[in-house]
């Protein structure tokens, strides 16, 4: 750990790392980019990111030395011995290795910003290495939540001809036009798509509606009031969840069976809050728990009764909580796929995801069933990026004064 210290070290490895992350990404980029193979050389990388770690701890300008990392990266790759190697038309080739070099120069000369080239102090190391590890998670994170979302995208706009001629290339012809989006319109259009989407869409809001009428108050009882069996009852709130469902899973058929809830949507109206009001019940007793009671003594010795203090004060502060808890719970409601292939086998009546799974067969191009997937992931996407704002704001801030 010592020799990191030093310059001379800490800079050619973190440049040979950084090189290899870099060409790993655009390869893979660009091979999704173009339906061209781009691929990573391995000992190029780590040899001229050896040498371009090592010039960015040199005492020269900035400019100079994005200046100089970046045109010997590009020069080694479009020669064909740098960092990856490219078997593509000459502009993406061009494309791919100008952004290699360029975020390469770049981005080498910040993560070794002040480093000198002999000894550095801890603080330098650190600042060094941390910055290395948070491009790196930036990479990382992105690339796992990306791609798979983009080959599923791209699968959907794409022929059957054209995904069994080369499953691997995702680039689109643009020249199609809305043609791209036959797989959608043919799903809405003989697949009944629209019903599943409506379908999903009133049975996750009513469950979430029936699971915060139950766990508001049961929630604010455990929180707040003291009555014989509390803490029992509190610690014992996610005890069906040591239960799998799958256990549960011919008690619910037969039961439902008997009384003539199994095919109906009634029917998982009425089982989808049992499995989402104790974890709601659980995540609320913690948010009412952390509202300070004396906002709460104050509006009773206002003359509020106990439900209006509820109404008025302890909603209002917890609304950040409902509306995380009411993501999470649609979440669980639109995503419900084992209920809903147990208790469901008219297709008028399925969910989206029950829908999803029907297109998941060889007499269905694959295209459909990506394009259901799509349909199925986006509004829950749209759902949290327009919550995000209420998960993330203080659920008390401002609600006592010093």
């Amino acid at each position: 750990m010592k020799l990191l210290r030093f310059g001379y070290v800490s800079g050619p490895l973190i440049g040979a790392l950084w090189l290899f992350i870099l060409a790993t990404s655009i390869a893979i980029t660009m091979s999704f980019a173009t339906g061209n193979p781009f691929r990573p050389i391995p000992v190029s990388a780590l040899g001229i990111g050896a040498l371009s770690g090592f010039f960015a701890t040199r005492p020269f300008n900035k400019l100079v030395k994005i200046a100089a990392i970046a045109g010997s990266v590009f020069v080694f790759t479009v020669s064909g011995l740098g960092p990856m190697a490219m078997d593509s038309t000459f502009p993406s080739e061009v494309i791919a290795a100008l952004t290699l070099a360029l975020a390469m120069g770049w981005s080498m000369v910040a993560i070794m910003d002040k480093a000198p080239p002999g000894a550095m102090t801890r603080h330098e190391t650190e600042e060094a290495w941390i910055r290395f590890l948070t491009g790196f998670g930036y990479i990382f994170f992105t690339a796992i939540v990306v791609i798979p979302f983009y080959v599923m995208v791209m699968t959907s706009l794409k022929s059957q001809s054209a995904l069994l001629q080369n499953p691997l290339d995702f680039s689109l012809d643009l020249d199609k036009g809305w043609a791209l989006f036959r797989s959608y319109k043919e799903l809405f259009r003989d697949f009944n798509f629209g019903t599943y989407l409506w379908t999903s869409a009133y049975v996750s809001v009513l469950t979430v509606a029936i699971t915060l009428a139950f766990s508001i108050p049961g929630a604010y009882a455990v929180a707040r009031l003291r009555f014989r069996g509390q803490k029992a009852f509190s610690r014992s709130i996610l005890m069906i969840y040591m239960v799998p469902m799958i256990v549960l899973a011919l008690p619910i058929y037969i039961a439902f069976s008997v009384t003539g809830l199994r095919n109906t949507v009634i029917g998982l109206i009425l089982i989808y809050p049992v499995t989402t009001i104790p974890v709601a019940l659980y995540m609320l007793q913690g948010y009412f728990r952390g509202i300070p009671p004396e906002v709460e003594e104050a509006g009773l010795m206002d003359g509020l009764t106990r439900l209006q203090v509820i109404w008025k004060i302890t909603l209002p502060l917890a609304l950040p909580a409902l509306a995380s808890v009411s993501l999470y719970v649609f979440m669980i409601a639109w995503n419900e796929f084992l209920l809903a292939f147990m208790l469901l086998d008219d297709p008028s009546k399925f969910t989206l995801t029950r829908g999803v799974s029907m297109l998941n067969s060889s007499e269905i191009p694959r295209e459909h069933l990506m394009a259901g997937a799509v349909i199925a992931t986006v509004p829950v996407m749209v759902l949290f990026l327009g919550l995000e704002k209420f998960m993330t704001k203080g659920l008390t801030a401002g609600s006592v004064k010093g």
